[in-house]
């Protein structure tokens, strides 16, 4: 990290860094860069003033638009606290003189992990087996083993990965890891690893035993996964998604899952975060759903908050690095 002993103090605030950071890591780095003030969460009517004079504001979800900035004058830094940047206006933050930075890739090893949690969890059934053995299911068994409900192997099967940027072709490698055959139908590459197969839209529904989503929400791909794409897909077929809850129609994935049209779905990430009460999804015995936690294993956290604190000193060195506007 750069010395700005020579420097003057420069206010620095992160809006909302209590998922990021709930009191198991620090914040030391950035607080070496200058006067930092922590908020845990910050409600749209608090932006302004409590970022009024900081020439730095890191955020994670809280929206920067472009009304709230031109509002801000001495704000030069914007740090996104996360890979994806759709709640700032990077337009405006331009314009306006403001240099806005994220981290990317810092959560790849991590979402990979909860993809085949998530897939493991589905075909081996783990959870279901130990509290039937909790149940005392096991010590009033007559034979050594039992079984509740099949358990599928991963070898063999073809698994769709949709998005092959650094989540998805880590998802690719580790599912040929596994013995799967690997699909995709996202790739611009030129030239793809050798074990996959590029097809299209439609074959990757209709071969896909599991399809893992990866791709970023854009107006392209909203609702990805509709009526007519699960029309497509085997009755077996697994859907895994950890990248974004509008890649989904969820009322039809919910009809496909209590059709059993197909059988399952693992998703890290919903429409709306948190859900509500009337969400489809919910209570569903065939989907599994966990709080959007893909990224955030201790490690991935930690180089979050290293990254952040580096491209702001970077940025005070002249040399910023991973800008997106």
């Amino acid at each position: 990290m750069n010395d700005l002993s020579s420097r003057p103090s420069r206010r620095i605030v992160v809006l909302d860094g209590y998922v990021a950071n709930s009191g198991d890591l620090s914040w030391e780095d950035l607080g070496r860069l200058g006067d930092l003030m922590v908020y845990e969460r910050t409600s749209p009517a608090q932006i302004v003033d409590r970022c009024r004079g900081a020439y730095a504001v890191f955020v994670n979800k809280v929206v920067l638009d472009k009304e709230t900035i031109a509002l801000l004058p001495d704000l030069r830094f914007i740090g996104v606290l996360a890979t994806g940047y759709n709640n700032v206006d990077i337009v405006a933050a331009r314009k306006a003189g403001v240099t806005v930075c994220n981290v990317p890739a810092y959560s790849t090893a991590s979402v990979v992990q909860t993809v085949f949690s998530l897939l493991l969890a589905l075909t081996n059934r783990v959870e279901s087996y130990s509290a039937s053995v909790s149940r005392g299911d096991w010590t009033s068994c007559r034979d050594f083993s039992y079984r509740l409900s099949a358990i599928e192997e991963l070898d063999g099967m073809t698994i769709g990965v949709y998005g092959l940027g650094n989540i998805g072709s880590r998802v690719a490698s580790t599912a040929h890891a596994f013995g799967m055959k690997v699909i995709s139908a996202t790739s611009k590459r030129d030239r793809l690893p050798s074990y996959i197969e590029k097809v299209s839209k439609e074959d990757l529904f209709r071969r896909s035993d599991v399809l893992s989503l990866n791709a970023p929400l854009t107006a392209d791909n909203v609702r990805f996964v509709n009526v007519d794409t699960l029309a497509l897909m085997k009755p077996m077929a697994i859907l895994i998604n950890t990248a974004r809850g509008g890649l989904v129609d969820e009322q039809a994935l919910a009809d496909a899952l209590r059709s059993r049209h197909i059988a399952g779905a693992g998703l890290d990430v919903l429409d709306h975060e948190p859900p509500h009460a009337d969400c489809p999804l919910l209570g569903l015995d065939n989907c599994l759903i966990t709080p959007h936690v893909a990224w955030q294993s201790t490690a991935a956290r930690r180089r979050l908050l290293t990254v952040s604190a580096e491209n702001l000193a970077a940025f005070f060195s002249g040399n910023p690095q991973n800008v997106v506007n």
